[in-house]
């Protein structure tokens, strides 16, 4: 028998009766759409408290620290996984056979060169623009190279703009890299792994031969893993939405980076790197710590802490390890900034303020320490975090048009504006 729930109104209007749905996972959920014929909607800022849709990607429970792609923890995909065979996952459902992983491989690398008039908007930037700048500029232009011809409700069709966004974004990412350095792009090669040809294209150049190290490419793969997806978070209900009324889907995307670019969701781990900028030696961490605590100074430690999880993030545990390897790896364990980070570390993971405010380290505090010690600059980090992320938005986008139930999304609004007046003509008002 279907659990409902009963709206009973103090002013004695009749009552309406809601049902109450539950997923796989997670809260049950009270449906409120029968409450618009009924003259009502609710008021939810910031949709805290809201579903949005129906999806079979990805589960948090932010209590219990636990994150699934379709059904699959996080920390077995981290360890026993890569990133082609997770975004088949995300947006196929399943895990590929080893033939549908090698096709699916391919596929990718035969989508990953641009066009080539694609230059020409690279070059319509200044060279100091920001790289997220240039990423959204340049992903939204690709709407002007694959828009006629697409049939957004063609499953075949959605299947090519995925490869194609999935494979084309490192380059374009890349490029955004070498055009603020004034170095020449890089074209990508189709024998290089996913991460191993973003960093080709990244840091080589024509002067001499470059061999991505093991290590670090299994590394930067970790965490393009780690932020494949997250849910319907600021960035990916973006997408969504702009998806809804049916948008050219590189535009889509393009919106979903504008909304990642800022510092209070993609652009934490440049905040990271910021911070031990400002506190430049590990002897000015109590000063630094001293001020988070205190509760009237506007300071606060980036990296710890996360909305979604009361506990600590599982990706923070895998990405943990990865920062050692990588520290390791480069032999930077004595880099003053890095000692400055692992002291922050030690602090927060044996302090009680931190521990029972469960102010764990989260995935933005190491993921910026990696990329810098790889040698890449905080300006690229919100593009790394979009890079990894287009897997889960295309996997969302398409989820989202696949449904025979979808419609446009159109949130409401609690009105608070001024009652009906009259105009006046300018003559006749007074200041």
């Amino acid at each position: 028998m279907k659990k409902t729930v009963t709206l009973t109104f103090s002013d004695g209007s009749p009552s309406i009766e809601l049902p109450i749905e539950q997923g796989t996972y997670g809260k049950p959920v009270i449906d409120i759409r029968e409450l618009g014929p009924h003259g009502y909607f609710t008021h939810d800022p910031g949709f805290t408290a809201t579903s949005s849709c129906n999806s079979a990607i990805t589960y948090i429970d932010g209590d219990e620290g636990l994150l699934y792609y379709r059904g699959y923890p996080i920390e077995e995909l981290a360890y026993q996984s890569d990133y082609m065979e997770v975004c088949y996952l995300l947006n196929h459902g399943e895990l590929p056979t080893a033939g549908q992983k090698m096709a699916f491989e391919n596929s990718i690398r035969h989508h990953s060169l641009l066009h080539d008039q694609m230059e020409n908007v690279f070059r319509g930037f200044r060279r100091s623009a920001h790289p997220m700048a240039v990423m959204i500029g340049v992903t939204g232009a690709m709407s002007a190279f694959y828009h006629e011809g697409t049939d957004l409700f063609d499953p075949r069709h959605r299947e090519i703009v995925a490869h194609r966004l999935i494979a084309k974004i490192p380059t374009v990412a890349a490029w955004a890299y070498k055009f603020n350095e004034g170095q020449p792009f890089v074209y990508p090669q189709n024998h290089l792994s996913y991460a191993e040809n973003f960093m080709h294209m990244m840091f080589s150049t024509p002067c001499e031969p470059y061999q991505p190290r093991p290590v670090l490419a299994r590394a930067l793969d970790r965490i393009f893993i780690l932020h494949a997806d997250h849910e319907q978070n600021a960035s990916t209900s973006t997408v969504r939405l702009a998806g809804s009324s049916g948008a050219n889907p590189y535009a889509c995307v393009a919106a979903g980076m504008a909304s990642l670019w800022g510092p209070l969701h993609g652009g934490a781990n440049e905040a990271v790197l910021k911070m031990l900028d400002e506190m430049g030696d590990v002897s000015r961490i109590p000063e630094y710590i001293k001020r988070a605590k205190d509760k009237a100074d506007t300071f606060r430690l980036m990296g710890f802490g996360h909305r979604v999880y009361k506990n600590m993030d599982p990706r923070a545990r895998i990405i943990r390890q990865t920062c050692y390897e990588v520290l390791d790896e480069l032999d930077l364990r004595d880099d003053p900034q890095f000692k400055i980070a692992m002291e922050l570390e030690r602090i927060a993971l044996e302090d009680d303020y931190f521990i029972s405010r469960k102010l764990y380290p989260n995935v933005d505090f190491y993921s910026g320490i990696i990329f810098r010690a790889m040698g890449i600059p905080p300006s690229m980090f919100t593009v790394m975090f979009a890079l990894a992320r287009t897997s889960g938005w295309v996997a969302q986008w398409n989820e989202m048009l696949s449904d025979p139930a979808h419609k446009i999304g159109r949130p409401r609004q609690l009105y608070t504006g001024a009652t009906r007046r009259e105009y006046v003509s300018l003559d006749q008002r007074r200041a």
